[in-house]
C-alpha cells in the first residue's frame, strides 16, 4: 500500500492517489469529510479556514461503496482558488507578459519555513513555488488518506483516537484521561475546543492561544496518538526499515512544523532505572500475554506488543508571524522583515487530527503489506489468525 499526494495550496486542486487497498472495503465521501471537518477545527485557527469548506471527491477506485482492489483516487477543490487563478495560472504565461509583473511574487524568505533552502534547491527565484507546496495545506490530503486508513482498521477492530496533551507550556493532567475508554476519551476531546480531554488545562490553553493572538505571536504543543487492537508482531526486529517505531516515528516526523517524537513514556526514561521502564509481562487465560504496564508505549525490538500503541509529537509554534522576524531579500540582499502569509496562533489541535490520520496510514500500510490482502474480508481473517496464535501462544 502507498499513496502520492499533489496540489499547491493556493492551486485549484489538491489531490491524492491511495494504491493497495483491499476490495470490497466501505467508503464513502462521508467518512473522508468528517476527518476533514475535524482538521479545519479546534481554538486558535485563522482566517483561511472561514474561506476553505473542505468536501472530498472521489474520482475512482470505489463504486457503490465499495473499493474495487483498483487505485483510489482523491480530490478536494480550493475554493479560495478564484483569488488566485492569475498568480497560480497553469498555463504559460502570454507573450507580451512580463514574468514579474505577477502579483504576490516572494523574495523575503521567512526564517523557519522551507522558503529559503527549497529556493536554492530547485532554483526558484519566486520562492512563492516553495511555498505553495511546502504549506501545511498538504496535510488535507493526508487526512483524507488517513480517514481511509481508519476506515480500514476499524472494519478489523482497530480504533484510533489523538488529543492535545499539551499547547505552550500548559500541560494536560494525566490522571484525567489515563483510566478512561478509547471511546470514552475520544467523546471528551470532540467536545473539547482545544481538543484536551483535561477541561482545566483546556482553559488555560485557550487563554494562552487568545494572548500568543493579541501579542502577534504562535504557540506550538504536543499531541498523542493512541490506537488499540493492533496485533501483536506488526513490524519486524530482522530489518531496521521494517520497524514499526521507526516508520510511526517517520510518519510523526513527516507532519509540518513537528520537530520531535516519543513512544510510552519517551524521553522520561532517561531520568528512570531499567526496572522502572520496561513492561513486565504476564498471561491469563482471557487475554493471553499481556503487559503489566505500557511504558514502551505497545512497542518491543520494533514490533507491536498488542498492547495500546501510544506515541506522541511534538509540534514547533508555526514560523509565520505578524510580528515578523528579520530575513533578506534573495535579489536585493538587504535585511527587511519577513513576508507575512495567513497564519494561526495555535494550530496543535489541527495537528492532533493530522497526527492520528498519519499514524493510522501507517499502521494500515504495515498490515496490508504484512497480510494477505486482495480483499478486507480475507484480510480480517489472517490479522484474527494472528491475534488467536498470539493468544494461544
Amino acid at each position: 500500500m502507498r499513496f502520492f499526494t499533489a496540489g499547491e495550496s493556493h492551486g485549484p486542486k489538491l489531490t491524492a492517489i491511495i494504491e493497495g487497498l483491499p476490495a470490497q472495503m466501505n467508503i464513502t465521501s462521508e467518512m473522508i469529510d468528517k476527518q476533514l471537518k475535524r482538521r479545519q477545527g479546534g481554538y486558535g485557527r485563522g482566517r483561511r479556514m472561514q474561506i476553505e469548506k473542505d468536501l472530498v471527491e472521489i474520482s475512482a477506485g470505489v463504486r457503490h461503496g465499495k473499493t474495487l482492489g483498483s487505485p483510489v483516487a482523491l480530490m478536494v477543490t480550493n475554493d479560495d482558488w478564484k483569488h488566485w487563478t492569475k498568480v497560480m495560472g497553469i498555463e504559460p504565461l502570454a507573450e507580451d507578459m512580463n514574468p514579474e509583473d505577477i502579483k504576490r511574487q516572494i523574495t523575503r524568505p521567512r526564517p523557519g519555513h522551507a522558503d529559503l533552502v527549497g529556493g536554492i534547491k530547485y532554483s526558484h527565484r519566486d520562492l512563492r513555488n516553495v511555498l505553495e507546496r511546502s504549506s501545511a495545506r498538504e496535510t488535507t490530503m493526508r487526512v483524507a488518506i488517513g480517514a481511509v486508513a481508519m476506515q480500514l482498521l476499524k472494519e478489523l477492530d482497530i480504533q484510533t483516537v489523538a488529543h492535545v496533551t499539551e499547547i505552550g507550556g500548559i500541560v494536560a493532567d494525566r490522571a484525567t484521561y489515563e483510566n478512561l475508554s478509547i471511546e470514552e476519551l475520544r467523546e471528551k476531546v470532540e467536545a473539547s475546543p482545544v481538543y484536551c480531554a483535561d477541561d482545566a488545562a483546556a482553559e488555560k490553553m485557550m487563554r494562552a492561544i487568545d494572548e500568543a493572538k493579541e501579542r502577534g505571536d504562535t504557540l506550538g504543543g504536543v499531541v498523542e496518538v493512541v490506537i488499540t487492537g493492533v496485533p501483536a508482531g506488526l513490524g519486524s526486529y530482522v530489518h531496521y526499515d521494517r520497524k514499526m517505531d521507526g516508520k510511526l516515528a517517520q510518519a510523526m516526523m513527516s507532519i509540518n512544523a513537528f520537530k520531535g517524537v516519543e513512544f510510552g513514556i519517551g524521553f522520561e526514561m532517561a531520568k528512570r532505572w531499567g526496572s522502572e521502564v520496561h513492561d513486565e509481562i504476564a498471561w491469563s487465560e482471557e487475554r493471553g500475554y499481556y503487559r503489566k504496564s505500557n511504558r514502551l508505549g505497545g512497542l518491543e525490538g520494533g514490533m507491536t506488543t498488542g498492547m495500546p500503541i501510544v506515541v506522541r509529537g511534538v509540534m514547533k509554534p508555526i514560523p509565520t508571524l505578524y510580528k515578523p522576524l528579520e530575513s533578506v531579500d534573495i535579489d536585493t540582499k538587504e535585511p527587511f522583515v519577513a513576508t507575512i502569509e495567513r497564519s494561526d496562533p495555535c494550530a496543535v489541535p489541527a495537528a492532533s487530527v493530522v497526527a492520528e490520520n498519519v499514524i493510522a496510514t501507517e499502521i494500515a500500510k504495515a498490515i496490508v503489506e504484512q497480510y494477505h490482502s486482495d480483499t478486507i474480508g480475507e484480510l480480517a481473517a489472517q490479522v484474527d489468525a494472528m491475534r488467536a496464535k498470539a493468544k494461544e501462544f
